[in-house]
């Protein structure tokens, strides 16, 4: 995997939206296979660590969340589990077992676009990263580039009903 360094002059808001830019590359790829599209980053040092989008369907795992597929190609990446002071953005908000991977995992900021409202678990169903962890405080930023996050979620709900209508028909 190639990684790539970003410009430090960035503000924390820009650097915050390239990076969901390139999460937002990775939700594309997984609509493109008709998979929900979710993608995800995880950067360390101003640089693109590892990258993924959700993988469910092709996989034939229910685990094989954006999330969770770019956490264990990060701790690959470093050879420990511990990512203590990367940032991992994800274009949707995590459910409980992704915000689990990422509490557990250590990682030291979460950045997500479009709120969960079925399965989110940073307030959209229940919060996870408001309970003080004995070990471990993640710090959240919610709803970057949240309006594209969301557009990408609706199109592909929307082309799922209408091919399930198609089928029926």
């Amino acid at each position: 995997m190639e990684h790539f360094t970003v410009p430090a002059q960035m503000t924390q808001e820009q650097a915050d939206i390239y990076y969901m830019r390139e999460a937002l590359r990775q939700a594309q790829k997984a609509f493109d296979q008709e998979e929900v599209p979710v993608g995800a980053v995880l950067m360390h040092n101003n640089k693109i660590i590892a990258k993924a989008y959700n993988q469910v369907e092709l996989l034939k795992d229910a685990t094989a969340h954006a999330e969770m597929l770019c956490l264990t190609m990060a701790s690959e990446f470093f050879n420990d589990w511990r990512l203590e002071e990367a940032t991992l953005y994800v274009t949707l908000e995590p459910c409980t077992m992704c915000a689990g991977a990422i509490i557990l995992s250590r990682v030291k900021r979460l950045v997500w676009g479009a709120p969960d409202l079925r399965v989110g678990a940073n307030g959209s169903w229940i919060n996870v990263f408001e309970k003080n962890h004995p070990i471990h405080q993640v710090e959240v930023t919610q709803g970057v580039l949240k309006e594209e996050a969301s557009l990408l979620m609706s199109k592909f709900f929307s082309l799922k009903r209408t091919k399930s209508k198609t089928l029926q028909s």
